[in-house]
């Protein structure tokens, strides 16, 4: 028999889903906030989308999450917000208000949150 390399032929497939989870809270402000400034919304000053009082602020997973801050409808820069999670006395959201700005009062915060579940599957033949 004549020497010839033997190779393996394989196929695979992989399909990854991305499973996004949207979690939504609102606050409006109490009073006209006038920077320079730190306005602190406490967990359980948020609603959540259901019009209830947020217990918690959900903890972002490591590389599939991220929050943004809406602030009367426009997406505020990184820079100026702190988010930790954690319930009651731990979980807040900090906006620090440069000198110079205002929030008004009444103004609508929006807080969003978005993780991903990914999950994958492969098919080998």
């Amino acid at each position: 028999m004549a020497l010839e390399i033997l190779k393996i032929v394989v196929t695979a497939t992989t399909t990854t889903n991305a499973v996004p989870t949207v979690t939504r809270f609102f606050r409006r402000t109490l009073a006209l906030v006038v920077g320079p400034a730190t306005l602190t919304i406490n967990a359980t000053d948020f609603q959540t989308d259901a019009g209830a009082t947020a217990t918690s602020l959900p903890t972002l997973p490591a590389n599939n999450s991220y929050y943004n801050v809406y602030i009367n409808g426009i997406m505020q820069m990184g820079g100026l917000t702190t988010y930790t999670p954690g319930g009651s006395g731990v979980g807040k959201l900090d906006i620090t208000v440069p000198s110079g700005q205002t929030i008004a009062l009444s103004t609508l915060i929006v807080l969003e949150i978005v993780s991903y579940a990914p999950t994958s599957s492969t098919t080998v033949s």
